[in-house]
């Protein structure tokens, strides 16, 4: 993703619209976004949080403040976000929700939150979603990441760095599941819950479990080559098994027990192997990383050895430069004196051309004075008197059309005061017309409430009355059915009453039909049966059963029937009374008319409305009128008052222009010449003075250059106007001068420190080093493939004998199944024998937090110059707080581990901004493995120190390789001086803050 474009207007501290060009920093590759505390930088980046996701993370839980403080009720509150994707370009606008004064009548009212989403296609911007539902769905298919994704991959905000290393388990935890989304898990103690009810209904399969359990374990235990004969095989033992020997499931068991043993023997020195690997692997890198800085020396030196050559070679025309200053110095001292003689030379020139062309105007016009400037003032005083004249002569014209403009105004105010008053004494009788019917509409619109009361309960008696009739037909419909079942079930008692006593009469032959001779009579006990009874009409203990039982559903069904009847009955009453004792065709009648009433009072509402209108239309017009009338009659005075002065006005300037003009054709004319004839007269007593005092200046100024030359050592003024050089040609002889004569001492110093390492004079070979290093790694990487594989197997196949022997155990009763299924819940939620105290959940995010703190250390160990390493830790914490998300620090000085609080203001610092950059590589890889062009590190770099620093900015340099932007906040001037791309937002004297581009 890469963000091109910003565009704010009334959000956080900006009030007027301001526009940020992404794209103009592309060649850069970073900028920085600097400014003032509190100016608003860190609103840039909400600003395209909000465009992106509609909110802002820092806002949320309190008062939302995304429209500025600074904005009129007018003002709008906008975001706009281009940005693209490999899926195209888009632009997303965005406004929240803010109040704004209403369009009509007085208040406020909520300006609902909009957004628009558009795509470019064809050069042309094409609308794609414009409700906040789908465009939030078009944007979740276009980024591809949720907001706290893009917090923590894009907008690494401020103080986010160290708030995920330092973090407890349980923080960590609650961030690592939002970013990852492993709710899910949590459901799963649910699930086994659910298995241990079922246990029991589970028992006759639980065999077949041990059983596959225990083929899946002696399957990877031949995959894995973990025979009793296998190689890193502890004690070597065989199987005792006799061959063709059936084994028990305890056998089994112990088998894959014994290789279990070899497996973790086997992962054990897998382990060592990988940490000897590592180890080699560091000395490999830290040799590189020596001769590397040797190397850097080597280059150096040689580098100021030639500069320092060519310095020394330079010398000869270094003293041509010096001397050509000093010699330039010595002539900037007489510029001056030389420029003045010059210049007062020209200037008396000039003003005897002057005097000669001002006593030829003079006496062009033959006029014959003593003191020409006597002259000259008394003519001035009379002009002043002409130019008022004529003045007036030219406004003369214009006067005569304002009178007859004035009197058109007065014909017009009369017209007008006269055709108002008709008007206004026609409009009252019309004002009265239009009461009397509006207020016999509201006669009848004022009984549309009591009419609609009387609709209802019309409209309510005529529904009752066709209920009286429809419950009529039911009722009576329902008792003739009740009179048939009471029939029916008298018929079936008398039947069953019947059948009993012949059941009863016929039970002496049902005895004598199963009587033997010498069996033993039922009744007596006779064995001699002389007379036994016969057998005539026989009925059976199923006949009486079957005659009860219908006996009993038609018992029911006249239940039922009676029911039916009584609610029949009382719902039938309950009509009566709501009908009042209509009948349909009266209570519809009713309906009717009271329908009509009712339409009636609406329509005389609507009437009243109307009429109001044109009554308040015709008063307001009455009141116009009136207005009108006294803005006419005032016009109509001002227009007769304004007709008399001007006509007043024509007759007096007639008069002053006929005095004034005298013999010429007009008074323009008689002031052109007598101004001319003046103009004559006070130019040639100016020049005159200007030259007696030009000529003084001359020689004053030729007098003070020859006493400079003399003191000088040029010989004249030529000599020393060859020697003069300009301000520019000055300053680059002294800069020529200083700067070689410090770079000398510069390449001096540093040639001194690098001859002082002996260095070898042969250019250091990288190459064995190097390949040394790659080789180390390799092996470090093959060894924790290694390890990791056999530490794999063992687990599978210690959780494959853990599973086929709590299958067998369970298997020996209820209580069994109960206690391990109970167990086996503690141990998925981070109880009981769950020592490290780490849920399913958490053993999820320990895999991925591993990723991470792989990715972050790939960038740590050039920051640190190889001292430090971050280690997932899964330790058991302390007073038996959840564990397996620990984060600690490997110090490759000391060899050991030490808790991430521990680091110094700095080390934190780039630990954090290390861990922050894996994040946000593991966060894309989970995302689809899209690109990220543009990338913001808002955090306050102020507490760093100079080696620090420029750590920091070799890492963000690195960052904007293939074609990243990356974007800084930060006010420290170290950065600002080498981030020469800026943006910097400056707050303004009356608020508001603005950005500017450099």
């Amino acid at each position: 993703m890469q963000l091109h474009r910003l565009q704010v207007e009334g959000f956080g501290p900006f009030r007027d619209r301001q526009v940020v060009d992404f794209d103009a920093f592309a060649d850069d590759g970073i900028f920085l976004i600097a400014g003032r505390t509190g100016a608003g930088k860190s609103s840039i980046l909400d600003a395209v949080c909000f465009g992106l996701y509609g909110g802002v993370p820092r806002y949320e839980g309190g008062e939302k403040r995304l429209r500025s403080d600074h904005c009129e009720p007018d003002d709008v509150t906008e975001v706009v976000v281009e940005f693209s994707t490999s899926a195209g370009r888009y632009r997303v606008t965005r406004s929240p929700e803010y109040e704004r004064p209403k369009k009509r009548g007085g208040g406020l009212t909520v300006q609902p939150a909009a957004v628009q989403l558009d795509t470019l296609v064809g050069g042309e911007w094409v609308g794609m979603a414009a409700k906040e539902r789908e465009a939030a769905y078009e944007l979740d298919e276009i980024l591809q990441l949720s907001r706290e994704q893009f917090l923590q991959v894009i907008l690494l905000a401020q103080n986010r760095f160290s708030e995920f290393l330092l973090a407890g388990s349980k923080d960590r935890q609650a961030l690592l599941r939002r970013l990852f989304g492993t709710e899910r898990f949590e459901d799963v103690q649910a699930r086994f819950d659910e298995r241990r009810k079922a246990t029991e209904h589970a028992l006759g399969a639980r065999l077949a479990t041990v059983s596959a359990r225990l083929d899946e374990g002696e399957r990877l235990v031949s995959k894995a080559e973990l025979g009793p004969g296998a190689v890193d095989s502890p004690d070597g033992e065989v199987s005792t098994e006799e061959p063709g020997a059936v084994a028990t499931t305890d056998e089994r068991l112990d088998g894959l027990r014994q290789a279990k043993a070899r497996a973790d023997y086997r992962a054990e020195r897998r382990a060592a192997e990988r940490l000897d690997a590592e180890r080699r692997s560091v000395e490999a890198d830290a040799a590189l990383a020596t001769l590397r800085d040797e190397q850097r020396a080597q280059v150096e030196r040689d580098r100021a050895r030639l500069a320092l050559a060519r310095l020394e070679a330079e010398e000869p025309s270094i003293r041509d430069a010096r001397m050509e200053w000093e010699n330039a110095r010595a002539a900037d001292v007489l510029r001056g004196p030389i420029d003045a003689a010059v210049k007062a030379g020209a200037a008396l020139d000039a003003a005897v051309e002057a005097e000669a062309r001002a006593r030829a105007a003079w006496e062009s016009h033959g006029i014959d004075v003593g003191d020409l400037a006597v002259w000259a003032a008394e003519r001035t005083k009379l002009t002043g008197a002409w130019e008022r004249a004529a003045e007036l002569e030219r406004s003369a014209p214009g006067l005569d059309a304002e009178l007859a403009a004035a009197v058109d105004v007065l014909t017009e105010a009369k017209i007008r005061v006269e055709a108002g008053a008709a008007e206004r004494a026609a409009l009252p009788a019309q004002l009265d017309e239009l009461t009397r019917e509006r207020d016999e509409a509201r006669r009848v619109a004022d009984r549309t409430n009591d009419l609609a009361t009387a609709r209802n309960a019309a409209a309510a008696r005529h529904a009752a009355a066709l209920e009286v009739a429809r419950l009529e037909v039911d009722r009576i419909a329902a008792e003739r059915a009740l009179a048939d079942a009471s029939a029916s079930l008298a018929s079936a008692q008398s039947l069953l009453a019947r059948l009993r006593q012949r059941r009863l009469d016929g039970f002496a032959g049902e005895l004598a039909t199963a009587l033997r001779e010498g069996d033993a009579c039922p009744v007596c006990g006779s064995r001699e049966h002389p007379a036994p009874a016969v057998h005539a009409d026989p009925v059976s203990a199923d006949d009486i059963d079957e005659a009860e039982s219908e006996r009993d559903r038609l018992a029911r069904g006249e239940r039922e029937a009676s029911e039916l009847v009584s609610t029949l009955r009382a719902e039938l009453a309950a009509a009566v009374t709501r009908a009042d004792g209509r009948d349909a065709e009266s209570a519809g009648a009713e309906l009717s008319l009271a329908t009509d009433e009712h339409a009636q009072g609406i329509a005389a509402i609507e009437q009243m409305r109307r009429l109001d209108e044109v009554r308040d239309t015709l008063i307001e017009r009455i009141h116009r009128l009136d207005a009108e009338h006294d803005a006419d009659a005032t016009a109509l005075a001002t227009a007769r008052e304004t007709q008399v002065l001007l006509a007043q006005r024509v007759s007096e300037t007639r008069a002053a222009v006929a005095e004034a003009r005298g013999e010429f054709s007009s008074v323009a004319d008689r002031l052109a010449a007598t101004t001319a004839e003046i103009g004559a007269a006070v130019s040639l007593v100016e020049t005159s003075a200007e030259t007696v005092r030009r000529a003084e200046t001359a020689t004053a100024a030729r007098a003070e250059q020859d006493a400079a030359l003399e003191a000088s050592v040029f010989d004249d003024a030529a000599d020393a106007e060859a020697a003069l050089r300009s301000a520019a040609a000055m300053t680059a002889l002294e800069n020529r001068i200083t700067t070689h004569a410090v770079q000398r001492e510069k390449e001096r110093a540093i040639l001194l420190d690098l001859e002082l390492r002996t260095l070898p004079e042969e250019p250091i070979d990288l190459e064995p080093a190097e390949h040394e290093s790659r080789a180390a790694r390799q092996r470090w990487t093959t060894a924790v493939d290694d390890a990791g594989r056999a530490a794999g197997v063992a687990d599978q196949l210690t959780a494959i004998i853990d599973s086929a022997a709590a299958e067998h155990a369970r298997v020996a009763g209820d209580s069994a199944d109960f206690e391990i299924l109970r167990g086996l819940a503690d141990t998925i939620a981070g109880r009981g024998a769950n020592t490290r105290k780490m849920t399913l959940e958490t053993f999820v995010l320990a895999a991925e937090l591993e990723e991470i703190v792989d990715a972050a250390n790939r960038r740590l160990g050039d920051m640190s110059t190889g001292r430090y390493q971050l280690r997932h830790s899964d330790a058991l914490a302390a007073r038996g707080a959840a564990s397996g998300l620990g984060i600690v620090v490997f110090d490759a000085f000391t060899g050991q581990t030490r808790p991430a609080q521990s680091l110094s203001g700095g080390e934190t610092f780039l630990s954090s901004l290390a861990l922050a950059l894996g994040l946000a590589e593991v966060v894309t890889a989970r995302a689809g493995g899209i690109r990220l062009d543009t990338l913001f590190i808002d955090e306050g770099f102020g507490s760093l120190d100079g080696d620090t620093l420029d750590i920091a900015m070799r890492t963000l340099d690195e960052l904007r390789q293939g074609g990243r932007t990356v974007g800084v906040i930060s006010h420290v001037e170290a950065m600002q001086e080498q981030i020469p791309a800026q943006l910097r937002v400056r707050a303004t004297s009356e608020g508001p803050s603005v950005i500017e581009s450099r």
